[in-house]
């Protein structure tokens, strides 16, 4: 996946709120300039091992990261999903529904634009915008300075809306105590199979756009039998965000996991 392939690779600038930083990428290109050039000119292959994890910078600011929310009393969610399955009207109502309950802060990640962090900043939350021009995922590091940017003293809940992507994100812990996946009724009820460590990874799974399910012809059936296969693990809620449907049963499992 992405720590095999370089995706994202000489993105440039990463933006972050209103700051711009470059993002030096890992992606497992140790390159090792030791320098030992043995000059005496054996043309035989050598190999070096580096027993070293390609991921392991990232997953060690992801652990800092969730010992500082934790040491902040916050409640973090990793929000992931293909384009289109509702990731910021799901956030947006679930932090509008929240209010005087819970105190809802979001970091967003995208490609290019702030159109998602306006929407959610329509529910009166504070919002950080990461901009990431190619990089195909969020990052730990990432998110520490998205944080960095937040007063999370007023916060009880911190959702990070990733980039819509199921393929990279999967590699990527960014420090949450929840990843939460999404599969929209209208994207076909094999998408856990089509992308199985994404949704084996998430601790939630969200079917997404109930309301639509009857004129997508979406096979309810079929699609909890391929979550319960890939997801076996992961608590399931079904719910359309836009009426409001099923919104309670998360809602309240937010609470309960944030007294926890």
């Amino acid at each position: 996946m992405c720590k095999e392939c370089g995706c994202g690779l000489g993105g440039g600038d990463v933006k972050i709120g209103g700051h711009s930083h470059e993002h030096t990428h890992d992606h497992g290109h140790a390159h090792g300039h030791d320098h030992h050039h043995e000059h005496g000119h054996s043309h035989g292959g050598k190999t070096l091992s580096l027993n070293l994890s390609l991921m392991e910078k990232n997953n060690r600011l992801a652990e800092r990261n969730r010992g500082f929310f934790r040491a902040k009393k916050l409640l973090v969610l990793n929000v992931v999903s293909s384009p289109g399955s509702g990731k910021t009207t799901f956030i947006r109502e679930t932090a509008a529904k929240l209010a005087g309950k819970l105190r809802v802060g979001v970091i967003v990640g995208d490609l290019a634009t702030d159109n998602d962090a306006a929407r959610l900043r329509t529910a009166g939350i504070p919002v950080v915008q990461i901009t990431t021009g190619t990089v195909c995922h969020l990052d730990a590091d990432m998110v520490a300075k998205a944080a960095a940017q937040l007063d999370l003293d007023k916060l009880d809940v911190l959702v990070i809306e990733n980039v819509g992507n199921l393929v990279c994100p999967a590699d990527y812990d960014l420090g949450e105590d929840l990843r939460v996946v999404l599969l929209s009724v209208t994207e076909g009820e094999d998408k856990p199979l089509k992308y199985p460590p994404m949704f084996h990874s998430a601790h939630v799974a969200v079917v997404t756009k109930s309301d639509m399910a009857a004129a997508a012809g979406f096979n309810r059936e079929l699609a909890l039998q391929n979550l319960e296969r890939v997801s076996h693990h992961a608590r399931i809620f079904e719910l359309s965000a836009k009426t409001g449907d099923g919104m309670k049963a998360w809602l309240d499992f937010l609470a309960e996991k944030r007294a926890a």
